[in-house]
């Protein structure tokens, strides 16, 4: 698969992909006779995952590090583990402090929205 077609496939750039290339972010991927890159379907694969966990928040470093260690082979599958462990420990704390953001804005929404109401109730009277 040519880096057009997977660019629209993610929809993410030909330079972000080039970029995640070139930091070891993906894998080497093969390139055709013309030099092009021809991405395969486990490229295709490791791109996914790697927006997936990109838009998570996790970040550059600990994903390299997590792609060296897989090309490491299955002696480092117990690192790769405690890595992914770690990483949701994280994301998960940040999802508690989201939903409780969240919960305080729809709180405050509600107040709004209450307070908007007796004020169009007050002004609908005035105008009787």
């Amino acid at each position: 698969m040519a880096i057009k077609q997977v660019s629209e496939k993610f929809d993410i750039s030909h330079d972000t992909l080039r970029y995640y290339e070139r930091i070891g972010l993906i894998p080497r991927v093969n390139r055709n006779k013309s030099g092009n890159r021809d991405y395969t379907e486990e490229d295709c694969k490791w791109v996914e995952f790697i927006i997936c966990m990109r838009n998570a928040g996790l970040s550059i470093e600990v994903l390299i590090e997590y792609v060296e260690l897989f090309q490491q082979g299955d002696e480092t599958e117990e690192a790769r583990k405690d890595l992914l462990i770690e990483e949701r420990k994280q994301l998960k704390a940040k999802m508690e402090i989201m939903q409780n953001t969240l919960d305080r804005l729809d709180s405050k929404i509600e107040r709004y929205e209450q307070t908007i109401g007796k004020k169009e109730k007050t002004l609908s009277r005035q105008q009787e």
